[in-house]
Order: C-alpha cells, then sequence, then structure tokens
C-alpha cells in the first residue's frame, strides 16, 4: 500500500478504537450496564482484530504525526463538552465516521476486509441507538422516589388524584385506566400528561402504547401479557421511559433481556388492586437488587405499600416506591403523598 493510505489507515484505526473506548467507559461507570459495555468492547475487538490482518509494522512506520497538516488544524469549541452525554454523543459519531474512511480507503485493496469494517458501522449505528433509547429514560427516571399508581376509569377522579399527587409531591404518576373507551381514554391522558409536566412529574401509561406516544407521555408501563418491549419501542416517537411488572426473579431476569427502564417488584404486600397475585415479600426485592445489579435497569418496588411498611421495602433494597390506594383511597391524597415522600427522601438522607 502507498504511504497515504497507510497513513490514513492508522490515522482512522486510532480515532475508531479512542472512541469506542469512550462509548465504553460511559456504558460501563455512568449507565452501570454490562450489556452495553460488553458490545461496546466486542466491536472494539473485533475492530482490533481484523486491522491486525494488515501489516501493524508498516502502518506504525508511516506515521507522522509531526509532519501531519491537521494536527494544527482546529475548530472553535471541537472539544468542548458541557457533559457525559456529550462525550458520548462525540464518540459515536467520531466512530462511524472513521469507520467509514477505513472502510473507503481499505476497499481499494481489500474487499473482504472493507465489507467487515462496513458491517462494525452498522453495528455502531445501532449500538448508539439502543444506547440512547436506554440512557435518556435512564437518566429521567432517576430521582423517582415516590410513585402513584391511580387507577381509575372515572375522568373527574384522575384529574381530581393527578391535581392532588403531583401537589403531595409525587414524582412520577402512572394512569392505569382499564374499562374505558379509546377516545375518552386518550382525552384523560392528555389533560393528565398536562397537569403532570405542569408540575414537573413524570407521566407514564398503563399498557397502551398508543396512546403514551399520542398524550405525549414520559413514559409505559407494561405488564407480563402485555406487548413487548421491543415492539413498544417500535412505535415510540422519542425515548419512553419504560416499565416492566415482575413477580419473580425467572421474570425479572427474562425483563432485563429487554432492556427496561425500570422493573416493577410485586406485589411486595397483599393488595386490593391485584387480589389474584400472591405477594413476593421482601425476599424478591432483596434478590431483585443482585439481579439489577450490573444492568444500569431501576426498580420500584410496588403492592401493599404504606406509611407503616415504606421503611421495610426502602431497607430492603428498593431503589423507589410505588403505591396505589395508600394515597388514592386517602381523605387527603396531598397530606398522605407527601408524609410517604418525606419518609423517602429522610431514608435517602442516611
Amino acid at each position: 500500500m502507498e504511504s497515504a493510505v497507510l497513513r490514513i489507515i492508522d490515522a482512522n484505526f486510532n480515532r475508531a478504537r479512542e472512541a469506542v473506548r469512550v462509548i465504553e467507559e460511559v456504558c460501563r461507570f455512568a449507565l452501570n450496564s454490562a450489556p452495553l459495555s460488553s458490545r461496546a468492547k466486542q466491536l472494539r475487538h473485533e475492530l482490533t482484530r481484523a486491522i491486525g490482518e494488515l501489516d501493524a509494522g508498516r502502518l506504525i512506520a508511516s506515521r507522522e504525526t509531526p509532519g501531519d497538516v491537521g494536527v494544527a488544524q482546529t475548530v472553535e469549541k471541537q472539544l468542548g463538552r458541557g457533559s457525559l452525554s456529550d462525550s458520548l454523543t462525540a464518540g459515536c459519531k467520531r466512530l462511524t465516521e472513521a469507520l467509514r474512511a477505513l472502510a473507503e480507503v481499505i476497499r481499494i485493496e481489500n474487499e473482504s476486509l472493507a465489507g467487515r469494517i462496513e458491517k462494525l458501522r452498522y453495528d455502531a449505528y445501532t449500538l448508539e441507538k439502543d444506547i440512547v433509547l436506554f440512557a435518556e429514560p435512564r437518566e429521567k427516571f432517576k430521582r423517582v422516589g415516590l410513585y402513584i399508581v391511580i387507577t381509575s376509569n372515572l375522568p373527574t377522579e384522575v384529574i381530581y388524584l393527578t391535581h392532588k399527587c403531583a401537589d403531595g409531591g409525587a414524582d412520577c404518576i402512572q394512569l392505569r385506566a382499564k374499562a374505558i373507551e379509546d377516545d375518552k381514554l386518550y382525552a384523560i391522558a392528555a389533560e393528565f400528561v398536562k397537569i403532570c409536566k405542569d408540575a414537573d412529574v413524570l407521566s407514564v401509561i398503563n399498557d397502551r402504547v398508543d396512546v403514551a406516544v399520542a398524550a405525549g407521555a414520559d413514559g409505559l408501563h407494561l405488564g407480563q401479557n402485555d406487548l413487548p418491549i421491543e415492539q413498544a419501542r417500535k412505535l415510540q416517537k422519542a425515548p419512553l421511559i419504560i416499565g416492566k411488572s415482575t413477580h419473580s426473579p425467572v421474570q425479572l431476569r427474562a425483563a432485563c433481556d429487554e432492556r427496561p427502564t425500570y422493573a416493577a417488584l410485586g406485589p411486595v404486600f397483599a393488595t386490593g388492586t391485584k387480589p389474584d397475585v400472591p405477594p413476593v415479600g421482601l425476599g424478591y426485592v432483596r434478590q431483585a437488587g443482585e439481579i439489577l445489579a450490573d444492568t444500569g435497569i431501576g426498580n420500584v418496588a410496588i403492592g401493599g405499600i404504606t406509611l407503616d411498611n415504606v421503611e421495610q421495602v426502602l431497607n430492603a433494597g428498593a431503589a423507589s416506591i410505588s403505591v396505589c390506594a395508600a394515597v388514592t383511597k386517602a381523605s387527603d391524597p396531598t397530606a398522605a403523598c407527601r408524609a410517604l415522600k418525606e419518609k423517602i427522601e429522610a431514608f435517602r438522607r442516611e
């Protein structure tokens, strides 16, 4: 190969490897996601193996950093990064640009190797998408301590409770309306989402991805027999917070493969909301913490949780607490929310 080709390959191989290392480290240390970190690492190793088929000595010998006219060229704020998210975005773009340059130049003499590099570029695009669809909702959901589920098919009750819970400090509210016509459900959901947005509260719709997307909700919650998360993601217009109900370690491990934003753990105690589902107890909450430890997936304990037992659930390892009747059936939902929120925040400060 001529010197210019070797120099282009050497420069872009180094650029791609450095970029994917940034991606890998963000997945590892910021997202705490072993699966995403592993995929970035695998891509880096596959790239190294591919370029390893070329003559490494000739590549390094072609390097002329002191005489490289591009070294001194700078663009204003080219290294400006306001957050790790900015660094991740820059790394992803740099990676695919470098892989494209590698494929174009290597194709001059080695079509087969260029094809492998081109496949890595498409793998990088998919990895970037999966990271963003996981990371953005995860960042939003991290602040959730108190999560309220409003189970009602009565529009006036839904709106009343949404206002009361938002005033009481709820971090996230889910609308669960199982028996209502679609046109009425959409109208209620749209008003519900607006109230939540105005109060800086996350809004989640139960089961219905179509309604969640149409109403502009922050998220969607799916049960064990609902649409698979992968299919729900195909319908989103922007990254959605997606929760998944789980009632056992087997279900939780299966949910991890779908990469939800959070897994709901429950019912922890007996609950009238789901009387046919046996309680899983605090032991499952403890187990879940171990299963989710290196996934980056959050958890929400739910089912029969009250002001009297919430500390037990937090001590078992719950990252956030979801309640329904303890607030929605209270004589003063706002006060009930505030009391729960105070206990959760006090626990987090300890």
